[in-house]
């Protein structure tokens, strides 16, 4: 795997199209993979939007596979390989490890709730010993709104103390702007990655990494070159664009927003399918999304 030190960017938690009979639609993804390499972002499959864990554990690790066959760089790569069992975490991240993916990033294992710290540094160290890999880079996934089960700063301490160079990073979808400051300040060594590009002119000052958000599905070009340009007036513009941009999607459930506007753009109606729990967006949030959006400035491509 790349070092730690190289990986930065805008990532993308890449939705996942699917067929009619449910079914992963690979040819549509690929292509949209390749469409956000080509405008400078990276992949980070399996991550929440992707519809990951409403994927099994074959779809996944299939999938991962067909990505680099299809010539998608595995440098740029972080597929996540989360799990409430830690031997399946463990195997789709030797996968990971064999294709030479820049990293993996693992939820905590996220049924069981008021898990203490001690449990949940057991977790991670027992999914590392399983793996046995000095090659793996570990990013952790912060998203307690989501799992129920926050990744603290007492365990961070205590993995990169214990697994240096293998635990190297992390997500932090909470929204705290303070939680991602004092990881940034107290944790030097480690690769933060905000959920949300509207942090980017604050982290990226302080050595946050880039970040992995949702929205790079749709708007990868001006956020990956926000990610370097941040300190110029260009990116003071960019800035705001961007702003503008996540503020109405975020107004919208996430994924059913992000497929809507991919079907919308590239007259695909196809693009709008979601695997159930997730449903469609009525018909008027749609048409509200697609006219502020329109008003902000915002086209797909």
């Amino acid at each position: 795997m790349s070092s730690a030190q190289a990986l930065s960017g805008a990532f993308a938690p890449v939705i996942t199209p699917f067929h009619a009979d449910g079914s992963i639609d690979v040819p549509r993804f690929l292509a949209h993979c390749q469409w956000l390499i080509q405008q400078g972002a990276g992949l980070a499959p399996f991550g929440t939007n992707s519809e990951a864990n409403s994927l099994s554990f074959a779809e996944r690790s299939a999938l991962l596979g067909q990505m680099v066959e299809a010539g998608l760089p595995p440098s740029r790569m972080l597929p996540g390989t989360g799990a409430c069992s830690a031997p399946e975490a463990a195997a789709l991240s030797r996968q990971a490890i064999e294709l030479g993916c820049a990293g993996v990033l693992m939820l905590p294992p996220f049924f069981y709730k008021g898990i203490s710290d001690e449990g949940l540094y057991a977790f991670y160290a027992d999914v590392i010993a399983r793996i046995g890999d000095a090659r793996l880079r570990l990013y952790l996934y912060h998203i307690p709104a989501l799992s129920g089960v926050p990744i603290t700063h007492a365990v961070i301490e205590r993995l990169l103390r214990d697994f240096p160079g293998i635990v190297v990073g992390i997500k932090d979808s909470s929204g705290d702007w303070n939680n991602i400051e004092t990881m940034l300040q107290r944790f030097p060594t480690l690769a933060v990655f905000p959920a949300s590009e509207s942090f980017l002119s604050r982290s990226r000052p302080l050595g946050g990494r880039g970040c992995i958000s949702a929205t790079v599905n749709i708007n990868p070009g001006p956020i990956s070159r926000l990610v370097e340009s941040w300190h110029t007036d260009e990116g003071q513009v960019l800035q705001a664009q961007v702003d503008a941009v996540r503020k109405i999607a975020q107004a919208y459930p996430m994924i059913a927003a992000l497929k809507e506007v991919m079907a919308q753009g590239l007259q695909d109606p196809d693009w709008r399918r979601l695997r159930a729990p997730l449903d469609l967006l009525p018909a008027d949030k749609a048409a509200s999304l697609l006219k502020d959006l329109q008003a902000a400035g915002f086209q797909l491509r």
